[in-house]
């Protein structure tokens, strides 16, 4: 059996842990730089809110409504999630985090446990931890867990927010009750192609022919069909380290000079090698690119990118910087003002494969260094140690207006009870 565990409106939610003041009230979570809306309460999303509303053409509608708009806070939600997710692991050993509010756990050797007891145990457990209310669905397979989750998610008065799928019955009920568009795995463009065939549930899609969903769709969606049918097709998945890390921004102004271009760079670099030494690997190449401002037709525009290939692998910011640097001077273009840049490393191996070339190598000084910086870093708050091609009195800031307080991270934000 698997359980998919489902954090309910999770930013809106790690909102309201610290504020529950808010419960019940409509919220939404903007992007970064308050750009646009990326998440909604349910009291939100009943007032019409679309996702992906453009913050500033909403702000009327926001103050009319009473709702209550935040930038998003991704230390604290982070955190929350790790809470969420270590009392997850306590239930199973076998556990799939999907993403920052969903994990799969794999329930082996549970045949004599009452299933909708352990949901409802795992249920009531997290959410009095943690204060985030979670939605649990149990099934014999992960597609059917999603659905059971999404039944759980949909009545939770009647399912105490766990329901469990453990007899043919149960299946063939939750298949002809969802929507073929509601079905994990069934984009936008499969669901027009199904209902041209007349596929309205996801019970009527279990019963395509093998043949004509391989044909007309993929290998994926047959996959996805057999394991809807309650045949294991698709088991839990182990965390792959990220093939390429992009840094990528748009400048909060337009910058003419090599040498303001050359520190934003430098910056993105960093923070990419950074992100390298996290999951212990180095890099072969980077890419680097610039353009100038695509909404600022009156402009003369110009967009170039450009591969690096190193003579050696590393992760030090350093070399990382300098390679970045000889990428932005192949490409930069006097007389344009440029509005974004970015930074994307590539080719990537683990740290303990790196062979040593006979005539150039990373600079086995920088390993020692690196180590330091990151843990002062660490402790301190990014940026506190910089390379000295970054600019010392800049911090880099994102628009975060309505930003909370990271309750749970920083020691400055900690709540005080007075008693």
């Amino acid at each position: 059996m698997f359980a998919l565990i489902d954090c309910n409106n999770f930013y809106a939610s790690c909102e309201r842990v610290f504020r529950p003041e808010l419960v019940g009230k409509p919220i939404v979570v903007l992007s970064n730089n308050d750009g646009a809306v990326i998440a909604r309460s349910n009291e939100a999303k009943v007032l019409g809110v679309p996702m992906g509303a453009i913050a500033f053409e909403y702000e009327s509608f926001f103050l009319k409504n009473n709702i209550h708009v935040f930038s998003a806070n991704f230390a604290l939600y982070g955190d929350m999630s790790s809470r969420v997710m270590n009392l997850l692991g306590e239930y199973s050993p076998d556990i799939e985090i999907y993403s920052i509010d969903e994990a799969f756990l794999k329930l082996k050797g549970f045949d004599y446990v009452d299933l909708d007891a352990y949901g409802k145990d795992m249920q009531r457990r997290v959410t009095k931890w943690t204060g985030i209310p979670i939605s649990v669905g149990i099934a014999p397979t992960k597609a059917l867990s999603k659905v059971a989750n999404r039944i759980a998610k949909k009545y939770p008065d009647r399912t105490g927010s766990s329901y469990v799928i453990d007899s043919e019955e149960k299946r063939l009920k939750a298949l002809k009750w969802l929507q073929v568009e509601d079905v994990w795995g069934i984009g936008r463009q499969h669901t027009t192609r199904l209902k041209s065939y007349g596929v309205r549930t996801a019970f009527e899609f279990t019963q395509l022919n093998d043949a004509w969903i391989r044909r007309n769709m993929s290998v994926v969606e047959l996959r996805l069909k057999h394991d809807l049918s309650g045949v294991v097709t698709l088991d839990l998945e182990k965390v792959k380290p990220r093939k390429n890390i992009a840094t990528t921004r748009s400048f909060e102004r337009n910058l003419v000079h090599f040498s303001d271009v050359q520190e934003r760079v430098t910056t993105f670099a960093v923070a990419c090698a950074e992100k390298l030494r996290r999951q212990n690997d180095c890099c072969n190449s980077l890419l680097v690119f610039l353009r100038t401002n695509t909404h600022r037709q009156e402009l003369e525009q110009y967009s170039n990118s450009t591969v690096v290939k190193f003579p050696f692998a590393t992760n030090s910011s350093i070399e990382l910087v300098k390679f970045a640097t000889e990428g932005l001077k192949r490409i930069f273009r006097q007389g344009y003002q440029y509005k974004k840049a970015g930074v994307v490393i590539l080719d990537f191996k683990p740290e303990n494969e790196i062979q040593l070339n006979l005539f150039e190598n990373s600079n086995p000084k920088h390993i020692a260094l690196m180590k330091t910086m990151d843990v002062i870093n660490h402790c301190y708050g990014q940026q506190k140690v910089r390379l000295a091609s970054q600019d010392q009195k800049r911090v880099w800031k994102m628009k975060q207006e309505r930003l909370s307080p990271r309750y749970t991270t920083s020691l400055q934000d900690i709540i005080v009870v007075k008693a």
